[in-house]
């Protein structure tokens, strides 16, 4: 069986970490590792790959940034060329990027056969560029791999049969618990000159959230005032810290000192920070669902999720971007008052074995 696995940004790294360590395990399958290059920063993808025990990909696409059009139109022209040159019986992507859509779309064309793994998530949002990449991959994936059953009702309720659809777990969380240990050997804390508990972890990089002028001022007066209650670290993304210059609103960062800017940081690092803070805010997906399997609260500022496994089961709570709405909420946690959540069904670090062994029956 010869599988050409497609990764495009660093959350698809984390995911696909878990197939290719599992197929190692196949001598009867061939692999290659494409990288699309839709986001790359040659130093931090490096230590994603060396922590995560990845190969250095095969094929290397070097598409770069550009607008959803140009990236899109990029990755299928040179994928198209991938593909003919190595013939896989199957592509596997994995969650919800621009490079996801294209290469799903492209094998599609070209009558090879694509799994999709995280298949079925709905924010129902379809302003939110991924929401658009997520209903296009499932609905011409031949096989959909999905983490929970609201994701299972989201697609046959879409039409997709029934025969399908795989309910194997989160690939995501096989990799947090392989490497868990290894991260809690780290005090990331410490570099901070903090205790565990003793801060809150912010990440903040959606469109919708930096480049809405009125938003992103919005989100950086409610973290104005809870950073006085408790210090809040942020590995800040580049887009956001470029917007916060054009805005004007770097002085509502430096009346803000407890708000403290750092370095983005690599998986294990960032695990590390996550484990020990007293909350996260967040408007990432990804992270709504380790905090669920942390056990720490997890306030996500977005109008929508395409994972409300992580609210209904999980612990995080949905609080938009009202800085009222948001304050409120990060004093009731703060005060003690937040909920336990458990774990949710099949997150048990072993998605990527079910979802190996699905493919052995079927090719």
């Amino acid at each position: 069986m010869n599988i050409l696995n497609v990764v495009g940004a660093r959350p698809n790294l984390m995911k696909m970490a878990p197939l290719v360590e599992e197929m190692q395990r196949h001598p009867n399958i061939h692999q290659t590792l494409l990288h699309t290059g839709q986001h790359y920063d040659a130093k931090m993808s490096q230590i994603f790959f060396d922590q995560l025990g990845l190969p250095q990909p095969d094929i290397y696409l070097g598409i770069g940034s550009g607008s959803h059009a140009e990236q899109t139109a990029r990755v299928m022209l040179a994928f198209e060329q991938a593909l003919l040159e190595h013939q896989p019986d199957l592509v596997i992507v994995v969650g919800d990027v621009n490079s996801t859509l294209a290469c799903t779309i492209t094998a599609a064309k070209l009558q090879v056969p694509v799994a999709h793994v995280e298949a079925g998530l709905r924010s129902f949002d379809r302003t939110m560029p991924e929401e658009v990449n997520r209903l296009v991959t499932d609905v011409l994936s031949d096989l959909l791999f999905t983490t929970s059953p609201d994701a299972d009702e989201n697609l046959q309720r879409e039409g997709i049969p029934p025969e399908k659809i795989f309910l194997v777990g989160n690939v995501m969380i096989d990799t947090l618990f392989k490497h868990r240990a290894r991260a809690e050997a780290l005090d990331m804390p410490a570099q901070f000159n903090l205790k565990s508990g003793q801060y809150a972890l912010l990440t903040l990089h959606r469109p919708s959230n930096v480049d809405e002028p009125g938003v992103l001022k919005g989100l950086l007066a409610a973290l104005s005032a809870i950073q006085q209650e408790i210090p809040i670290l942020f590995p800040a993304h580049p887009r956001t810290l470029r917007r916060i210059e054009e805005f004007g609103l770097q002085a509502k960062l430096d009346a803000a000192p407890h708000l403290r800017l750092i370095e983005p940081l690599g998986y294990l690092e960032f695990l590390n920070l996550m484990m020990h803070a007293r909350l996260v805010l967040t408007d990432s997906g990804g992270i709504q669902e380790e905090t669920t399997i942390l056990g720490i609260p997890c306030l996500t500022l977005r109008e929508n999720t395409e994972r409300p496994i992580t609210i209904t089961e999980g612990t995080n709570e949905l609080v938009g971007v009202d800085p009222q709405r948001i304050v409120t909420a990060a004093g009731r946690i703060l005060a003690g008052q937040h909920k336990a959540g458990h774990l949710p069904r099949l997150w048990d670090g072993h998605a990527a074995e079910r979802i190996i062994a699905i493919l052995q029956q079927r090719f």
